[in-house]
């Protein structure tokens, strides 16, 4: 803990920490903001808190801890009631070991990112890659997601790439026009990936002539569901039937 209180906004950790809202200088440190108490609880049970910023009491040991004035908390943190407490996170350590792989192409809404997020560390997914989508440790996403951010492993890059190079993995994708429905998927393997897309236009042609297996919803009275809940039934759906190889 440090002795003296932060009060102003042009101190040169605040400015360095106030930076990390946007996004290419969170790629250049590899870090990123968290607020609240249960958040900042996740990220330091997970190892990965640099820095917290607080203004009344820090019961978080053997890490660095500033305390601030509520003015300068306030220009750290995008909610109004941010709990008093923020701090500076580091990304996890991806790794390359995967078994059950959710893949977003171009989802670009942070609530649906973060429910993904979210609903695939609850059915046992692993790893999530993402093109063209909301970044991961965009402030919305990082609420939506309650922490599960720090359960999985988060990448960002080329979806054709991966599937071509991931090819023990059996991937699915949804496509409006499939012929074959969710219930009717004969499930191969204990190494999925699902393919989600675009709120509006789906899964792009490129990646679902790569993949052999595409499906649909079935559905009444509607025609979609929104891309966070259908991915999230998805996800339970098809890990349940994987356990059972």
């Amino acid at each position: 803990m440090n002795e003296t209180i932060i009060t102003s906004k042009q101190n040169n950790l605040i400015k360095e920490a106030s930076k990390l809202k946007q996004k290419k200088y969170r790629n250049i440190s590899n870090t990123f903001l968290v607020e609240g108490n249960h958040l900042v609880n996740e990220a330091y049970q997970a190892g990965l808190i640099e820095i917290i910023f607080y203004v009344e009491t820090c019961d978080f040991k053997n890490v660095e801890a500033y305390q601030v004035s509520q003015v300068v908390l306030d220009s750290l943190t995008e909610v109004v009631a941010n709990q008093g407490i923020a701090a500076v996170c580091r990304k996890p350590i991806i790794f390359n070991d995967f078994k059950k792989v959710l893949l977003l192409d171009n989802v670009q809404d942070p609530g649906n990112i973060g429910t993904l997020i979210r609903s695939a560390v609850s059915f046992g997914f692993d790893t999530l890659v993402a093109e063209n989508s909301v970044d991961f440790y965009n402030d919305k996403v990082i609420r939506s997601t309650q922490g599960a951010l720090f359960k999985i492993n988060l990448l960002t890059g080329n979806l054709v790439q991966f599937i071509k190079k991931n090819n023990d993995i059996e991937f699915y994708v949804t496509d409006l026009k499939s012929d074959c429905y969710l219930e009717d998927l004969k499930i191969k393997s204990k190494l999925i990936g699902i393919v989600l897309g675009n709120e509006g236009q789906g899964v792009r042609e490129e990646i679902i002539s790569l993949v052999n297996n595409s499906f649909k919803l079935r559905m009444s009275n509607m025609e979609s569901l929104n891309v966070g809940v259908a991915g999230s039934i998805i996800l339970y759906e098809l890990a349940k039937r994987s356990e059972l190889l």
